[in-house]
C-alpha cells in the first residue's frame, strides 16, 4: 500500500471522515507543489511530508497539525505563499506551516546566524502553539532516519545539531520515544566508529544477559504477587547513547555500564507504587543515596516515577522504575498525551501548566536577547536534562537545571528579585551568591532597593533566563558608558592608521552604519565596547582617503582610571593593580578586560591580534582593586588574628580568605583591597616583620 494510503488508513482510526478528506486535499496540493522535486535518496519529495505526518499520527495529533505536516515545506521550497495556504486550508494551518518554515528569503552574514534566527522564529511560533515544535521534531526525526543519503560532513553537522537542540527539546516536552530515537541516530552519525563498536559489543553481551534478566524478572514478579499487587514488570534495554554518555561522564568501561540492569514496574495507582517499593526492598537491599521520588516532585517535563537502585543477586546493581499506567503514558508521550488520549485529568493539567511556564520563560528570554546567536546560547543552556529541586521560604518548590546557583534561583523567582539580590541564605546559613544549589535546599534571597546585577554573575549562572536578564540589564545601564568607551577605542585604532578622527564626516559615518547593519553610530560604538565589533576592523573600513596626521600627533594608549563602569573589567586570573604593566582584551559581550602583560592566559601571538588594545593606567587613581597574597605561617594559636591586624594596620580590607594546614605550617590565601603596587608592597613588608610569618608573596590567580 502506498505510504499516503497508509496515512489515511491510520488516521481514520481516530479522525472524522471530513478530516480525512482535508488530509487527502492537502496531500494532492503538496504533491502538485513538489512536482519534479526529489530527495537526495532519489525518492519523490512528497514522500518526506507524508512520513512526517505518519510520525505525528502515532501521537494521534489533530487534523490541522497533520495537514500542516503535509504542507510544511511548500512555503520554503516552492512558490506557494502563506496566504494561499490560509485561503485553502484555514489560518491555523497556515500559521503552523509558517512557524516551521525557515527564513530562506533573508540574507545572513554567516550560516550560524541563519541557523540561530531560524530557531528563534520557530521557538517564538512554538511559544504560541506547541504543535509547531511537534511538527519540527517529526520533520527532524524523518530526516535523521534518511540521513544516509547525505555526505559525511553534512551528516555530522546535522547530527550535532540534533543532539544539541532537537533531542533536548523532545526531552523537555516529555516526548520520550522521539527523544531516544533522535539521540541514537545523532550518536550514530556524529561518532560512526564508536557507534559501530558499541553495537557489536552490545549484541555480543546480550545473549549472556538474557538468563540473568529472566531470573530477576521472575523473582520481582513473584514477590509483587505475594503482596497482592497486580503489576506489569519488564526489563529495560539500555540505549547506546546513554551507555556511551555514562562511559564518558563517569569514566566507566563498557562492561561496568552494561552490568547495571534496568527494570520497570507499572501498577494501578500511586499507593501501589510505594507498596511495590517496600516489597522490592524486602527482596533486594537498596543502595543508599540512590532513591529519587519523582512522584512527589515531578520533573519539569511532567515525568513522574519512583527511581531506586537495588543490590541484586551476585551483587548486580538493579535500576528500578515504579510508576502507574497514567505516568507511563505521560513519560512516553509528554505534552502529546493531550491529543493521544484527549485527557483532561489533573496530571495532564499540571504538565500543560509546566510546559506553558517553560514556553513563557522562553518568550521572556527571547525578548531580552537582542540577537539570535545570543538567544540560541541561552536556549542550549536551558535544555540539558539534569534538574535540582529547591524550596522557597514559603515551601514552594522550584525546579532548576543542575549546576544552578543562588542567582539563578533569584531570577527564577522574579527578574526584579534577581536584579536586586545582594545575599542569600541557604538552609538558614549565609552563603555566597555563586553557591551551587542541591536538591532539598531551602533558599532565601536578600535584596536591596538600589542593588544592580554584577557582570561577574555571567561567569557562573546556569540558566538562560538569568543570563538573558543580566545581559539585558547591563546593556541598558551601560549604554552611555559603552558609547564613550567605544569612541575612545575607535579613535585609538584610527590614530594607529595615521588618520585624524576629526576628519571623518557624517556621510562616511552613514555609509559605515548602513554597511554594518546597525541602526545608528551609537549602536556601532556600543558594539565595539562590548567586543562585538573590533575597533581595528571598523577603523580599516573608515580608512579611505582621509586626512592623515603626523606620527607625533598620535596619542598614546587608552587610559584606565578604574571608574569606567561596567564596560571595563579587571581579569580575575591575574588581578591587575595600578603600577602593573597591562594589556586590554576585547571580549564579546563582556567589553574590555584588563590583564597584566605577563598573565598566563595571554600569549605573545595573541598580543599582536586585533582583539588586544594598548592600555595604560591613568594618574591620581582613587579607587581600590582586588589583589591576592599567600601567607605561610607557623601553625600557632592566634596567628590569623595577628596577620589580619597587620593587614588592617596597612589600611587594606580583606575580601576573602582560605586556609589549609600542612604539618606545622598554615597556608593562608587572602583577597585584599589594594590601591596600587606601592600599597601592596607596604602590606607585604608589614607581614614579613611578624615572627610567625615564614613566607609571603603576591598571587595572581
Amino acid at each position: 500500500m502506498p505510504e499516503a494510503e497508509l496515512l489515511f488508513s491510520e488516521t481514520s482510526q481516530y479522525l472524522k471522515p471530513e478530516d480525512i478528506n482535508q488530509l487527502r486535499n492537502a496531500y494532492s496540493f503538496g504533491q502538485g507543489a513538489h512536482s519534479g522535486q526529489f530527495r537526495k535518496s532519489g525518492e519523490p519529495y512528497i514522500s518526506h511530508p507524508v512520513a512526517v505526518a505518519r510520525i505525528l499520527c502515532t501521537l494521534h495529533l489533530d487534523a490541522p497539525t497533520l495537514t500542516a505536516a503535509l504542507l510544511h515545506d511548500v512555503v520554503e521550497d516552492t512558490d506557494i505563499s502563506k496566504t494561499e495556504i490560509s485561503e485553502r486550508f484555514g489560518e491555523p494551518v497556515a500559521e503552523l506551516v509558517d512557524g516551521v518554515s525557515k527564513l530562506t528569503k533573508i540574507e545572513f552574514q554567516t550560516q550560524e546566524e541563519a541557523q540561530a534566527e531560524n530557531f528563534r522564529k520557530m521557538l517564538l511560533a512554538m511559544a504560541r502553539d506547541v504543535r509547531v515544535i511537534l511538527i519540527k521534531l517529526a520533520d527532524r526525526l524523518h530526516n535523521m532516519r534518511t540521513l544516509e543519503a547525505m555526505l559525511p560532513a553534512k551528516q555530522r553537522s546535522i547530527a550535532r545539531e540534533t543532539l544539541e537542540i532537537y533531542a533536548p527539546i523532545a526531552h523537555r516536552l516529555g516526548l520520550n520515544n522521539i527523544y531516544q530515537e533522535l539521540q541514537e541516530l545523532g550518536f550514530r552519525y556524529s561518532y560512526p566508529t564508536r557507534y559501530r563498536v558499541l553495537v557489536k559489543a552490545t549484541k555480543a553481551a546480550r545473549g549472556n544477559r538474557r538468563e540473568i534478566v529472566g531470573k530477576i524478572l521472575e523473582a520481582i514478579d513473584l514477590k509483587l504477587k505475594e503482596s497482592g499487587l497486580n503489576a506489569e514488570v519488564t526489563g529495560r534495554e539500555k540505549h547506546l547513547y546513554s551507555i556511551y554518555m555514562k562511559m564518558v561522564e563517569k569514566h566507566l568501561s563498557f562492561s561496568e555500564v552494561l552490568d547495571i540492569y534496568g527494570f520497570r514496574v507499572i501498577v494501578k495507582d500511586i499507593p501501589s507504587c510505594y507498596v511495590a517499593l517496600g516489597m522490592l526492598h524486602s527482596l533486594y537491599k537498596p543502595i543508599p543515596g540512590k532513591f529519587k521520588d519523582y512522584i512527589a516532585i515531578p520533573k519539569t517535563n511532567g515525568y513522574q516515577s519512583l527511581h531506586n537502585t537495588l543490590l541484586g543477586p551476585f551483587g548486580i546493581p538493579i535500576e528500578i522504575q515504579i510508576r502507574t499506567a497514567e505516568m507511563h503514558r505521560i513519560a512516553e508521550n509528554g505534552v502529546a498525551s493531550h491529543w493521544l488520549y484527549k485527557s483532561s485529568d489533573a496530571d495532564f493539567n499540571d504538565l500543560h501548566l509546566q510546559t506553558s511556564r517553560w514556553l513563557q520563560n522562553l518568550l521572556e528570554t527571547l525578548s531580552g536577547s537582542t540577537d539570535s546567536l545570543e538567544f540560541l546560547e541561552h536556549l542550549k543552556i536551558d535544555l540539558f536534562p539534569g534538574d535540582v529541586f529547591v524550596f522557597t521560604p514559603q515551601g514552594k518548590i522550584l525546579t532548576l537545571p543542575r549546576g544552578s546557583t543562588a542567582v539563578d534561583f533569584a531570577y527564577a523567582v522574579h527578574s526584579d528579585v534577581g536584579n536586586c539580590c545582594v545575599a542569600v541564605k541557604i538552609n538558614g546559613e549565609n552563603a555566597p551568591l555563586r553557591t551551587k544549589l542541591k536538591s532539598g535546599d531551602r533558599v532565601e534571597i536578600v535584596t536591596a532597593p538600589y542593588a544592580k546585577p554584577n557582570p561577574s554573575w555571567l561567569s557562573y549562572v546556569a540558566t538562560g533566563r538569568a543570563r538573558s536578564h543580566i545581559r539585558h540589564f547591563l546593556k541598558t545601564i551601560q549604554y552611555d558608558e559603552s558609547v564613550k568607551l567605544g569612541e575612545r577605542m575607535l579613535n585609538q585604532a584610527l590614530l594607529s592608521f595615521n588618520i585624524n578622527p576629526d576628519t571623518i564626516n557624517d556621510t562616511q559615518w552613514e555609509k559605515l552604519v548602513r554597511d554594518s547593519g546597525v541602526k545608528c553610530k551609537e549602536e556601532l560604538l556600543t558594539e565595539m565596547a562590548l567586543g562585538k565589533q573590533l575597533p581595528a576592523v571598523v577603523a580599516k573600513r573608515l580608512a579611505s582617503p582621509l586626512e592623515s596626521i603626523s606620527s607625533d600627533q598620535i596619542t598614546g594608549p587608552i587610559t584606565i582610571l578604574g571608574t569606567e563602569g561596567l564596560t571595563v573589567q579587571f581579569a580575575k586570573c591575574c588581578r591587575p593593580i595600578p603600577g602593573d604593566i597591562i594589556v586590554g582584551v576585547i571580549k564579546k559581550d563582556s567589553g574590555l578586560i584588563i590583564h597584566t602583560h605577563n598573565c598566563a592566559n595571554i600569549t605573545n601571538s595573541q598580543k599582536n591580534s586585533e582583539n588586544y588594545l594598548d592600555v595604560a593606567w591613568g594618574k591620581d587613581i582613587t579607587r581600590t582593586f582586588e589583589s591576592g597574597i599567600k601567607v605561610t605561617t607557623v601553625n600557632k594559636q592566634g596567628v590569623l588574628a595577628r596577620v589580619a591586624a597587620e593587614i588592617a594596620k596597612a589600611e587594606s580590607n580583606i575580601d576573602d580568605i582560605a586556609m589549609e594546614n600542612e604539618n606545622d605550617f598554615m597556608h593562608m590565601r587572602f583577597i585584599l583591597q589594594i590601591k596600587n603596587r606601592s600599597h601592596l608592597a607596604q602590606v607585604i613588608r608589614g607581614l614579613r616583620h611578624l615572627k610567625e610569618v615564614v613566607r609571603v608573596h603576591r598571587t595572581k590567580s
